[in-house]
């Protein structure tokens, strides 16, 4: 599962339905998106030397440090998939490219902590990537009510929607009743 899936699916509805904040720091599917594309591109490029075609304006030091977890009203959620695509291609080739023992070096972290091994980065963004997938889950869900591994495969125990409003219910009981609450 990837943060690209939850933002495609066919009930996410109107293309402002993925970009819609709904965390108070502005998280939104489409935003998680274009994060993650970046993410993939600079690690698996210039880290380890193998450049990118890609302009990504929002990597400029001049930018909103946040300008990679929106899209523009100019950016099209096709637009933003794509190059989340591109990106993953970009770091296979790299992956193939190279040993797990190759080093790279991350601009952007500190000197002295900034070399690690390809098998080091692929452990770092495979985190990275997995803990926006859980964010998209999560964002996704509260847009739509959607939620599971996959469309006709969802790996819950409830198929139901009442089951699942008997479950919250509970849940929000539990909650209210605690003696820490």
């Amino acid at each position: 599962m990837t943060p690209a899936r939850p933002c495609c699916g066919s009930s996410t509805g109107s293309p402002s339905t993925t970009r819609r904040p709904v965390t108070p720091t502005g998280t939104n599917l489409l935003g998680l998106v274009k994060h993650l594309a970046g993410v993939e591109f600079g690690y698996f490029g210039p880290t380890f030397g193998r450049p990118h075609d890609e302009s990504m304006l929002w990597l400029d030091s001049d930018t909103d440090p946040n300008a990679d977890m929106w899209a523009t009203a100019d950016e099209s959620r096709e637009q933003i998939v794509a190059l989340y695509r591109r990106a993953w291609a970009h770091a296979d080739a790299t992956i193939e490219a190279l040993p797990l023992d190759a080093i790279g070096t991350v601009p952007w972290w500190p000197a002295g902590r900034n070399r690690l091994t390809l098998h080091g980065v692929l452990v770092h963004v495979t985190a990275e990537s997995h803990r926006h997938a859980g964010h998209a889950d999560i964002v996704r869900e509260t847009i739509d009510g959607t939620a599971g591994l996959l469309r006709d495969i969802d790996n819950l125990p409830y198929a139901e929607a009442s089951r699942w409003a008997e479950h919250r219910a509970r849940v929000q009981r539990a909650a209210e009743q605690a003696s820490d609450g």
